[in-house]
């Protein structure tokens, strides 16, 4: 069975991602962003969304793991800010329903969705340049890059919550990421 954590970066809807994940039959586990990497034995870890990069724990040595990453908000922004993308305030700020455009259809992790599909965002914070080895794989009119992709380290990032009922392909995401663990 696939083991998937969930990283705690202090956002309000960690555990509603960990509840996600387990309501769907994946083994997971909420750990706190400061846990020891040593200590971390699963085959993906969620980066979850948060209020601030300035605790972001042991995120930035989660990277380094053998195993793929799904960030979520302030998980992608972490993941852009720790692998040199550009990270910045975002123009329309707090959470909003965004149409978000699907821009790679073989992507791994979101090219199964709809052409455009419906979602949940904060846009306060967001990911101005993809890091070296990432492609944008999704975007919308709030925000140019609403999902990135580097798939030869299995790393993924989201700009919304797939975990929240005003996304309407959140189960597919989480599913398509289970997929990639396995």
């Amino acid at each position: 069975m696939t083991k998937i954590f969930v990283v705690d970066n202090h956002g309000q809807f960690t555990h509603l991602e960990h509840r996600a994940l387990r309501d769907m039959g994946i083994e997971t586990e909420l750990i706190d962003n400061d846990t020891p990497p040593e200590e971390i034995d699963a085959d993906g870890l969620v980066l979850s969304g948060g209020p601030s990069m300035d605790d972001i724990g042991n995120c930035a040595e989660y990277l380094e793991l053998d195993v793929p990453v799904l960030g979520i908000c302030l998980g992608m922004q972490v993941m852009a800010h720790v692998l040199d993308g550009k990270v910045g305030g975002g123009e329309y700020g707090g959470y909003a329903d965004v149409t978000v455009e699907v821009t790679e259809e073989g992507d791994p992790l979101i090219g199964s969705l709809a052409p455009e599909t419906r979602v949940w965002a904060s846009h306060a914070d967001e990911v101005k340049q993809v890091p070296s080895g990432f492609e944008r794989t999704g975007t919308s009119d709030v925000c140019g890059i609403e999902a990135m992709s580097d798939t030869d380290r299995d790393l993924y990032g989201v700009q919304w919550h797939p975990e929240v009922a005003h996304t309407a392909e959140g189960e597919e995401v989480f599913e398509n990421f289970r997929e990639i663990c396995e």
